[in-house]
C-alpha cells in the first residue's frame, strides 16, 4: 500500500490542476459531486474525458503511476 499525500482528498495533485486554471472551480465541483456520490469519476468539463476521483484512487491502495489529476499518493509524481 502506498503512503497517502498530506492533503485532503478533495484537493487535486498540485501539479495537475494549477490554482490559476480557468476552469478549476468547475472541475473541482464536478469532482466533489462525483466524490460525494461515491462514483468512480466524472466527465472533465474542460476536455470531456473521464477523470477518476481521489476516493476511487485511494480505495485502490496504490499509485498507478499514470499521472492522475486526483492522485492521493505521495509518489504520484
Amino acid at each position: 500500500m502506498d503512503e497517502r499525500a498530506p492533503r485532503e482528498l478533495t484537493e487535486p495533485h498540485p501539479s495537475r490542476l494549477p490554482l490559476d486554471h480557468p476552469r478549476r472551480a468547475q472541475i473541482l465541483a464536478a469532482h466533489d459531486a462525483a466524490f460525494e456520490a461515491g462514483e468512480a469519476g466524472y466527465l472533465d468539463p474542460d476536455t470531456g474525458l473521464f477523470v477518476l476521483t481521489a476516493g476511487f484512487l485511494a480505495r485502490r491502495g496504490t499509485c498507478c503511476g499514470r499521472g492522475c489529476r486526483h492522485c492521493p499518493y505521495t509518489n504520484g509524481a
